[in-house]
């Protein structure tokens, strides 16, 4: 990037890092960060040098105060998502107005661009249609796609719903430098790491026993969850299982969940079991991050390639 770059990011709902630590892999310049649960604010400055602000952002005015202090030319973050969530009560309440919240930061501070990330259903929420008014009227042109991790690298059967603005840009700017990359196949396990997991089979709890429990290496992993239970005593085979209950079939640990993520081996963790579970579960996959901002830096490049020419 030249040195006019828009490169300086400020991440709302940072949680414990993923979508920074993505977009700082792809070569952005994180300048700040914003998370209000604790442990998660502390897992993020364990691994993060920038400023971190554990502020609640439903206080717009305070949080747009701190955030511009950055002069951030990206605004990321991805709000609160479990009332939109297959898993939540799908009732949209007080979290779900987080990103109305986040749209009025952006809409405030008026960066060059913004990047949300939400759960795909959140595409047809009632708070994302206001906050889609919102960016709509400060001038942002936007892109709006679900994207599924395991065609961007992740090695997981993952759903997510991504909004991407653009200040005077035209609506799907940034379609082209995302369809350029997305693989026609899932990536499995086993083609992200080999053999160094060692096994060839592993129990994931089911939301109910109607679905399948054990899965192989030779496919993606189902979406990481904040549950991470053992194999309950009597567990009776699905007929869509990979294989038979045995000695050799376990859940995975919570560093193996967090390798599923794609966060790196040395990533430092904090809290205790529940809390690591719910971090990991909660975050976006570094490399879905990665994904979606190279395809971003790529654009940015090429848009002042064409104003330098």
């Amino acid at each position: 990037m030249t040195e006019n770059s828009t490169n300086k990011v400020v991440d709302l709902f940072a949680g414990c890092g993923g979508l920074s630590l993505g977009f700082e892999n792809a070569g952005f310049d994180i300048v700040g960060a914003f998370e209000n649960w604790d442990k998660a604010a502390d897992c993020y400055a364990r691994n993060f040098s920038h400023p971190l602000f554990r502020t609640d952002l439903s206080e717009v005015e305070r949080a747009i105060a701190e955030a511009r202090s950055l002069s951030p030319d990206i605004i990321i973050g991805g709000p609160p998502c479990q009332d939109f969530s297959h898993a939540g009560k799908r009732i949209e309440d007080k979290r779900a107005k987080l990103t109305e919240a986040f749209a009025n930061i952006v809409a405030d501070i008026r960066p060059r661009f913004f990047v949300m990330e939400n759960v795909a259903r959140a595409f047809k929420s009632a708070a994302y249609a206001s906050a889609k008014a919102i960016f709509k009227r400060s001038g942002y042109g936007l892109t709006e796609i679900v994207l599924d991790a395991s065609r961007c690298g992740v090695p997981q059967k993952r759903k997510r719903f991504f909004c991407f603005g653009a200040l005077e840009a035209n609506d799907g700017f940034l379609l082209k430098e995302i369809e350029r990359d997305l693989r026609d196949k899932d990536t499995t396990i086993r083609e992200y790491f080999g053999s160094s997991l060692g096994l060839e089979f592993y129990y994931r709890h089911p939301r109910n026993y109607n679905r399948r429990a054990i899965y192989s290496v030779d496919e993606p992993s189902p979406t990481i969850r904040g549950a991470n239970r053992p194999i309950p005593p009597g567990y009776s085979i699905h007929p869509n299982d990979a294989c038979e209950i045995n000695c050799s079939v376990r859940p995975l640990t919570t560093i193996e969940r967090s390798l599923i993520q794609t966060f790196p081996a040395d990533f430092k963790w904090v809290g205790n079991k529940t809390e690591m579970e719910l971090m990991i579960a909660n975050a976006v996959p570094v490399k879905l991050a990665e994904f979606v901002a190279s395809a971003l830096m790529r654009y940015i490049v090429g848009k002042e390639r064409k104003i330098t020419a």
